[in-house]
Order: structure tokens, then sequence, then C-alpha cells
């Protein structure tokens, strides 16, 4: 399966610089709209629900995240995404700590009944979702992506979207076609909302490359390269944040093509 070119999207995404609309936690909003900027596109991360169908209107792609739930940062989600759907505009949805508690289960049910373009999670995310009984702890995966494999494809056809189950290698699907990106580093476990991050990518890479499963998993290599990059050297959790950044701003299409490790899974 030829799987496109992961320096195109990359540099259809700078030519672009789509608005990415992220209805996105608290922990994450810093790191995810640095992220989106350092990659080339506009982040907007707006949640009151008086205008999020507006920056839909005009945005490239929707980013939703469940991190840090109230009600009525939910009532916008829920808003944002029918506008989206109605509009026809790719959206991704980060399922973060579902399985963790009702509430939360609740609400990633509602939003996956909108039909999300990508579901970007952790195995354990991926699974719950699915209906698999999986013990979680909080927002962290207690299961590999390689153990996420036939949930993932299984939510994709229920749901008919590309689903994206993440960890060492992360796999992607959207129920025929699958994809293994092998990029990344063991430091991104140590610092929040890469996770976040990568999902906003997606969104970016969304807005610019119009196969989910491609765009998927070019936002994912690029995430992953960029990982490997800031791991030089071996620095801290605070130090490899800052370098992951700059090899995101830094990161150019030969050097993607060179380093990305995506294959037929």
């Amino acid at each position: 399966m030829s799987h496109g070119t992961a320096a195109a999207t990359l540099a259809r995404l700078r030519e672009r610089a789509p608005l990415v609309h992220n209805i996105t936690n608290y922990v994450s909003m810093d790191v995810a709209a640095n992220g989106l900027l350092a990659v080339g596109a506009s982040p907007v991360m707006a949640h009151a629900a008086e205008e999020v169908r507006d920056f839909v209107g005009i945005a490239g792609a929707l980013v939703i995240n469940i991190g840090t739930l109230s009600r009525e940062w939910v009532a916008a989600m829920l808003l944002a995404a029918d506008a989206a759907t109605e509009r026809g505009l790719p959206w991704a949805l980060d399922p973060v700590g579902v399985g963790a508690t009702p509430y939360r289960n609740a609400v990633a049910r509602d939003l996956v009944a909108r039909r999300p373009t990508v579901i970007r999670g952790n195995a354990s995310e991926i699974m719950a979702l699915a209906g698999q009984a999986v013990r979680t702890k909080g927002v962290d995966s207690t299961r590999g992506a390689d153990e996420a494999r036939d949930a993932a494809r299984a939510l994709a056809t229920e749901v008919g979207c590309t689903v994206a189950a993440t960890g060492k290698v992360d796999y992607v699907t959207d129920g025929r076609r699958a994809l293994a990106v092998a990029n990344g580093h063991p430091l991104m476990t140590t610092v929040t909302a890469l996770g976040c991050t990568a999902t906003a990518i997606v969104g970016a890479c969304l807005a610019v490359e119009g196969d989910a499963l491609h765009a998927t998993a070019h936002a994912l290599a690029i995430v992953g390269v960029c990982g490997e990059r800031g791991a030089e050297g071996d620095p801290g959790p605070g130090t490899f944040r800052v370098r992951f950044m700059d090899a995101l701003h830094q990161l150019d299409g030969a050097a993607l093509e060179r380093a990305a490790r995506i294959t037929d899974a």
C-alpha cells in the first residue's frame, strides 16, 4: 500500500497555514497551541458555546479533546462537532481518559456518535471506546498499541472513521487499510500533553490532506520524528520539551522522508 508522501503533507501545511480550532483541556492548551505554531499551522483555542460554530465556519479542521471536562465545555464540544458535520469539516477526537469514569464515557459516546473523521487515543482509550473492559490508570494507558489493533479496526468500521492507537508503535486504520508508524522516543511519555499535541497536528494534517488515513500517519510520523530529534543527547523532560518544539519548527521534508518509518500493518 502506498502511504503517500509525508513531506508533501508537511509542505502543504506550511504553505496554507490552516486554522485549527481546538476545544481542548487546560493542561494541553499551551503545548498544543505552540506545537501547531511550530509545525506551521494556526491554532485557535476557543470553547465558548457562543462562538464555536463561528470558528468552525472559518477553520480548516476541528480538534476536540476531553481531558478536562465541564458541563459548559461539553455543550460547546457537541455544538462544534455538529457544526463540523454540517459543514463537512474534518475533525479529530482525542478521548482522553475514556474508561475512567461513567461521565467521561458518556461524553465520549456522544461525540463518537457524531462521527469524527479521526479518533486518536492510547491503547486503553481505544479499547474502552470499542466496548472492551479495560483497567484504566486515569489518563495513562495500561496497554500497548499492538493490543488495541482489533479494537481499533472494529471501532473504525463501526464509526466509519480512521482510528489511531498510539504507543511505542502507532497503529492507524480505517477498517480496511492499516498503517504502522514506528517513530518516537520514550522521553515523550515524560512530558504531559504531547499526545494531545499529536492529535492537534493530526487536525492540521487533515486540513491539507483529504485521505484521513494518510493524514493521520503523516502527523504521527512528524511528531515521532521530532520526538527522536528532541531526545538526542539524552536531555531531561524539561529540556526535551523545548527541543521537541524546536524540532517541529526546524523539520524539513527531506529529513522527514528519510526518518519516517511508515509501513503497512
